[in-house]
Parts: C-alpha cells; structure tokens; sequence
C-alpha cells in the first residue's frame, strides 16, 4: 500500500511504495550538447544518485532503475565498455554512501553475462548492504522483461518435472514466485523520462496495474523537484484495480 510522508512541498503526501524508473535520453542529452555520448551516461549516473537521495529522505521503500537492457548488448562494443566501466566506477565509490544511507542494494536480470568485474562489483554492493532497512534499490541489468517470463516459466516446468508442483495449482501468484522480482512488490508508479511512451521490454508482468508518468525531460536532468512532482501526480490518480 501507499504510505504518507511529510515533505517540504507537500504535508501528509501520498507516496507509492516502490517506484520503477526507464532512464532514457542519456545519448540525446549528448547528442544535443555536442558531446559525446559517454558523458550523457556519466551525467546519468549523476542523476542516479540524486534520485536515490531523494527518495530516501522522501521515504521510498523500493526504486528498480532500468539501467542496462538485454538489447544494449547491440550497442557498439565502445559503448558497452564505457557503459560497464561506469557501472563499475559507480558501485565501488557509491558503495559507502549507500551503506551511510542505509540503501540496501540488489539487481535482476542475467548478470551472467555481465563482465567479471561488475558480477564482483555487485556481489559485494549486495553482501555489505544486506542488513540495511532503509530503501531498497534494484538495478536491472542485462534485464528483458521477455527473458524474466522465459525464465520465470523454465523455473516453474523444473518445479513440475521434479514432482514440486502441480500444474493444476499454478497462479499468477504462483508465477510471480518464480521472476526475478519475487522478492519485492509490483511498482505503484513507473516513471519515465525523454517523453517516450512506451515499456521498452522493462518488467511487463509486474507493471500490470503500476500508474505511468512520464516527463520530457532528459535523464541527466532529472533531479528531486521531478521525482517529487511524480509523487504528487501519483497521490492524485484513484486506483482501482478493475474494481468499481
């Protein structure tokens, strides 16, 4: 459910519980500045950071940031290095402040295929930060929302096989144990920057009933003013859930 927090704009607001965020518009903003892209994603990750101190002192209980997709892997080859570089320079130096933030860190997707360095990088992100009660942060890394059902559905045929579940009794709950996300609860609110208007494969299942709000700024621009004024659009949508 939704909690309320007090905060300098708003007095007993409204907030989702768990917020989903696509990133978008990291090479635009480059692009437009003549800049090359590698310092659109680095200004991104600046922007990461702000976002995450403001949902801590907004009170957030989950944030999932969209931050590499299973189709990034098409990008050119400089472009996925630079990318990993960053997530790797991210993970050590930000390790600390999350740990002094109380942010509990974890992520989904097919880690595997990411390089050695990063796979370390978020093992010990993970490990320093388990028993922090604050905000849960989820990166999505090497994430496809198809590949999470895929997987979801090769995980349940092997619960089948070995004679631990009957398919007579298999739900969307059931599933739901089965993704990635099974340790958290669906996003109230999925926020994305750039203007787009679409999912981009990110967390099809569990975005079902999530509300959308969706700004055309620029993700190196987004900052604390944006995500406050996501919260207050949330607070004002009625949820309903197919009922009446």
């Amino acid at each position: 459910m939704p909690t309320r927090v007090s905060s300098t704009t708003t007095t007993a607001s409204i907030i989702p519980r768990h917020v989903a965020v696509i990133m978008d518009g990291n090479g635009r903003w480059a692009r437009e500045r003549g800049l090359p892209r590698t310092e659109g994603h680095r200004r991104g990750a600046e922007a990461v950071q702000r976002t995450v101190e403001g949902c801590v002192e907004l009170g957030l209980e989950f944030l999932t940031l969209y931050a590499f997709s299973s189709e990034n892997w098409k990008r050119p080859k400089s472009e996925v290095e630079a990318l990993m570089t960053l997530l790797d320079r991210f993970l050590r130096t930000k390790l600390d402040d999350m740990f002094k933030q109380n942010v509990r860190f974890q992520a989904i997707g097919r880690l595997t295929d990411l390089p050695a360095s990063c796979q370390e990088s978020l093992h010990q992100a993970i490990e320093k930060t388990a028993s922090n009660t604050g905000l849960t942060l989820i990166l999505a890394l090497s994430y496809g929302g198809r590949e999470e059902i895929v997987d979801g559905v090769k995980s349940l045929l092997r619960h089948v096989q070995e004679g631990h579940l009957d398919p007579a009794m298999i739900t969307p709950e059931v599933f739901s144990k089965h993704l990635y996300t099974r340790y958290w609860p669906d996003p109230d609110l999925l926020i994305r920057t750039s203007g787009e208007l679409r999912l981009s494969n990110f967390l099809l299942w569990q975005l079902s009933y999530a509300e959308f709000w969706v700004t055309p700024k620029l993700w190196p621009d987004f900052g604390k003013a944006d995500l406050e004024q996501a919260f207050g659009a949330f607070a004002q949508r009625e949820r309903r859930f197919g009922g009446v």
